[in-house]
């Protein structure tokens, strides 16, 4: 009986973030406050061109605005702070809920790059029915099962991790994650499992688009086809590829800091990196931003 008294007792986690670079602190706050505030002005800014600009008016950016709202919220939580507060501790519920919103957020926009790779691969292969089969009402529904699909999948990832007695083991070598050992190897399938499944879908829409585009005579042609996914394919690569290092790596390539390291660039580079790829690469963005920033020359 005392034993099982012993397993119920935790009831809050210390996250103990980067403690282990005390002097660095006040610099590392600096820094991500900075980084957090480009994240906000970036995707915000990249959503408002989205829904006010005619030229924009097109599937692929209103799966790109879902995406970068993603990525906003994706990067807002609120426990990050323990990073760098004196106060560590996050209680038990507080805990899954964050793990349950954080791991929704990743898996949905895993799905949403699906459907964004589903889009290019019916603009590009099937040009004569894009707008008959990228309708509207498709696309809120490929947004609704993205969110159901993310939503679901957080659901039993939190699940299997919060079933468990975690006994005195309340300290947590990470900023925002309280994920154990004990059920790593069966978090780490299943995680994976969702990643590959949309990176498949991602796989086979390109294999297709890259036959359709081979099928193109001019090279001038086959490069400006092509050149509309690279902004996607770029994004894919930094984000899904770090995600299956994550969940696929060996173990002994295993390390708390490491782990930490891998979270601040998914959770705090890669939104910062999206707006530059889709701005610096997508002429409609350019073009969109440009009009925004010209100044109003009154006729005399």
């Amino acid at each position: 009986m005392e034993a099982e008294d012993n397993v119920s007792t935790v009831i809050q986690f210390v996250l103990l973030g980067f403690s282990d670079l005390p002097n660095l602190q006040a610099l590392l706050f600096g820094v991500f406050s900075i980084i957090y505030i480009i994240i906000l002005t970036g995707n915000s800014l990249t959503i408002i061109l989205s829904r006010l600009d005619p030229a924009l008016q097109k599937p692929m950016y209103f799966f790109l605005a879902n995406f970068f709202s993603l990525e906003i919220c994706y990067s807002s939580f609120p426990k990050c702070r323990s990073a760098f507060s004196q106060n560590k501790s996050i209680s038990y519920h507080s805990c899954a809920q964050q793990f349950y919103i954080f791991c929704a957020f990743a898996d949905t926009k895993s799905f949403i790059l699906a459907a964004m790779a589903y889009d290019h691969y019916v603009a590009i292969c099937t040009p004569l029915l894009y707008t008959a089969v990228m309708c509207r009402d498709i696309c809120m529904w490929l947004i609704v099962l993205s969110y159901f699909g993310g939503n679901m999948s957080s659901l039993v990832h939190t699940s299997f991790t919060f079933i468990l007695k975690y006994c005195d083991k309340d300290v947590i070598n990470h900023f925002f994650f309280c994920d154990t050992s004990l059920i790593e190897w069966l978090l780490s399938t299943y995680s994976s499992s969702v990643e590959i499944i949309c990176f498949l879908v991602i796989i086979i829409s390109y294999f297709y688009i890259l036959l359709s585009v081979l099928k193109i005579h001019s090279s001038s042609g086959r490069k400006k086809t092509f050149f509309t996914c690279t902004s996607h394919l770029t994004s894919v690569a930094i984000y899904q590829g770090t995600l299956l290092f994550v969940y696929s790596r060996p173990s002994y390539l295993y390390s708390p800091n490491t782990d930490k390291i891998i979270s601040v660039f998914y959770t705090i580079i890669i939104p910062v990196l999206n707006p530059l790829i889709y701005s610096l690469r997508n002429r409609d963005i350019k073009d969109a931003s440009k009009k925004v920033l010209k100044p109003k020359i009154n006729p005399s």
